[in-house]
């Protein structure tokens, strides 16, 4: 360390880390209210400032491992009273830890210019670490508590949260660079020089993640008003393909009633029988509805099963819609509209018509959402980058289908698996039961 800079007391920083967690929870959905959750804020800050302070005379390389244990405490405090995932506490740790680093910094960088002379526990010291504190951290709550949404959830992923993690990493090394080591073209070697050098990078590293958190919230709302316009839009499919099946059954109705009075007056066994296959060919078309508790996947599976009983080919379908409540409605279209277009493009050109054959499965398996679909299949698959390549002659237009539903897959932590057996092409999709 830099023996002409004195370190910011343990207990500041422990209190800058705490005022950070406190300012970021206020804005999240909270699991405690009342005295249950001052009791648990006031005991956060007790340990807090109790590590800081043990820790405060440890060896230069237990500064790390004792900061990142101050960031766990930080987490800790964060998602056990909150109503948010291990990502989004973690999220928001990144975004405090940061804060209070910078509020600390700035704080202390105005005590040297300032009070240089004077005891950081003097009266006159605690009032300019109470007044720069408190209005420091007023401003940072001003503007996130902007950019995030009424109910405190942002749906933060993995991807996001490292993306963050990475920031504040980066942020912590560069800025305490100067206390391990002036010996780089990074570092200070006076206390002006590493006051600077902390508090700028402080500021850029929040000016970055506000940044990032801002564009976030910005796709976020994107991302929802696209998903409204897509169930309205499946809406009125469902209610024209619901008005139109009346119409037909009405059509149907009549039409059948002269079919069975001209079945009666027929004498011919041939002609009979081509009559029964006739009105068993129209009543097969009634039996396309899908029930499965979900209205898109209804919808869905209804339409691709009178795509399948104009090509002869015979689909069934297993599912329990209800499992994908909590699924994106783009995000199912894209992997069962994209897997059953693919099979059904496939059963079509398979010559035998009794071998056209599409199966779809959709149950809860263990701690799993299952999506299997299979369709009978002949030759051999080839793979490319872990996925089938396409077998369509213009290999650059096509072959988009299966990557585009790996990629709504992976939005959820799933997984994707292809194989063939058996003259059967399976395409099973294992979700977190969380979606």
């Amino acid at each position: 360390m830099n023996d002409l800079f004195p370190e910011i007391p343990r207990l500041f920083t422990a209190l800058s880390e705490w005022l950070a967690c406190v300012v970021y929870m206020s804005m999240l959905k909270r699991h405690y209210t009342g005295g249950k959750l001052i009791s648990i804020m006031l005991g956060a800050l007790v340990i807090q400032a109790s590590f800081l302070m043990v820790t405060g005379d440890l060896p230069i390389y237990f500064w790390i491992p004792s900061m990142a244990l101050a960031v766990m405490m930080m987490w800790l405090f964060i998602y056990t009273t909150t109503e948010v995932s291990m990502y989004e506490a973690g999220y928001f740790v990144v975004k405090a830890f940061v804060a209070a680093e910078l509020v600390a910094s700035f704080h202390w960088q105005l005590h040297f210019y300032l009070l240089r002379n004077e005891s950081a526990y003097s009266m006159l010291s605690v009032s300019l670490l109470i007044t720069t504190y408190l209005l420091l951290f007023f401003l940072i709550w001003f503007l996130e508590r902007q950019h995030i949404p009424k109910d405190g959830v942002l749906g933060i992923k993995p991807r996001e949260f490292w993306s963050s993690a990475t920031i504040g990493v980066a942020v912590f090394f560069i800025s305490n660079l100067s206390f391990v080591s002036v010996r780089t073209p990074f570092s200070g070697q006076y206390t002006t020089e590493i006051l600077n050098i902390r508090t700028l990078v402080d500021l850029g590293g929040f000016a970055i993640l506000f940044a990032y958190h801002v564009q976030l919230n910005e796709l976020r709302v994107k991302h929802e008003l696209e998903a409204m316009q897509n169930i309205f839009k499946y809406q009125y499919t469902q209610y024209q393909q619901s008005k139109e099946s009346i119409d037909l059954i009405n059509f149907k109705y009549h039409d059948l009633k002269h079919q069975l009075i001209a079945l009666k007056a027929e004498t011919d066994p041939d002609k009979r029988e081509a009559f029964i296959d006739e009105m068993q060919d129209e009543i097969k078309m009634f039996e396309a509805q899908h029930k499965t508790g979900h209205h898109v996947l209804d919808t869905l599976l209804t339409m691709k099963h009178m795509n399948c009983l104009k090509n002869n080919i015979t689909l069934t379908a297993v599912a329990d819609g209800q499992l994908l409540n909590e699924m994106d409605v783009k995000d199912i279209v894209t992997i069962f509209g994209n897997a059953l277009d693919n099979a059904i493009e496939y059963e079509c050109k398979v010559k035998d018509s009794d071998k056209r054959l599409i199966h779809v499965l959709l149950k809860k398996q263990h701690q799993f959402t299952m999506i299997q679909v299979e369709n009978y299949f002949e030759g051999a698959l080839r793979y490319q980058d872990g996925l089938p390549s396409t077998t369509k002659k213009n290999k650059q237009a096509h072959g988009y289908g299966i990557k585009s539903i790996r990629h709504a897959v992976e939005k959820y932590g799933g997984t994707v698996q292809i194989s063939e057996k058996n003259h059967w092409f399976k395409l099973m999709i294992l979700l977190p039961h969380t979606v």
